[in-house]
């Protein structure tokens, strides 16, 4: 039994019943997340992965926050503090090796750094789930596209978030106008499969 300790249920909600079937099928060894929060999904790919084989997981964040945490005085440092707790103790009960790379600051330094590395086409599994703002989203889609392999998945999680507010939604605040466009200009080099409309999984077919 494992002793995470979460905050929220925003992965189990979102994700996790896809991710049962999706991941066992995918087995991918190589893998990036941007946005890791207190760890959940991290947490779940090490658990699902690192009892087969040896896995390499790279997880990027700022541990700052996005605006809406700002704005609701969320603790981050409790966060973190909590994400490396729920990473810890998942990388203690796997049975194969964990490579774990945290690569703490804005997405578009540490994957723009990633690919200056070398790392093109290098991960199997690349899941988007960072910040929520239009302009982020797109950047960190485009730059992770390039660091996924042919024949890899990419992930995005909040396709139809947007904020509690009473006013009228802005657009620019919330992830699904990036990713459409994303698909949209990549259409020809992706497939996206069917999966619940909170999240969007892409299977890249090319570069």
């Amino acid at each position: 039994m494992r002793n995470y300790k979460f905050s929220t249920s925003w992965f189990e909600q979102s994700a996790q019943r896809a991710w049962e079937n999706l991941i066992p099928q995918l087995r991918p060894q190589k893998m990036l997340e941007v946005g890791s929060f207190e760890g959940a999904s991290a947490c779940f790919l090490i658990d699902k992965l690192a009892s087969k084989h040896d896995i390499e997981l790279y997880c990027v964040d700022t541990w700052g926050g996005g605006i809406e945490h700002q704005e609701a005085h969320v603790d981050m440092h409790g966060v973190e503090q909590r994400f490396q707790a729920n990473v810890d103790e998942a990388i203690r009960h796997a049975t194969k090796s964990v490579r774990l790379e945290l690569r703490k600051g804005h997405s578009d330094h540490q994957l723009a750094k990633l690919l200056a590395e070398g790392k093109a086409g290098y991960f199997d599994f690349v899941y988007i789930d960072g910040s929520h703002q239009a302009p982020d989203v797109l950047c960190d889609a485009v730059l992770g596209f390039k660091l996924l392999r042919v024949g890899g998945l990419m992930a995005f999680d909040d396709y139809l978030w947007s904020e509690n507010k009473p006013a009228k939604t802005d657009v620019l605040r919330c992830p699904k106008i990036a990713i459409d466009a994303f698909v949209t200009i990549n259409s020809q080099k992706i497939r996206v499969l069917p999966a619940p409309l909170y999240q969007l999984y892409v299977h890249k077919l090319s570069d």
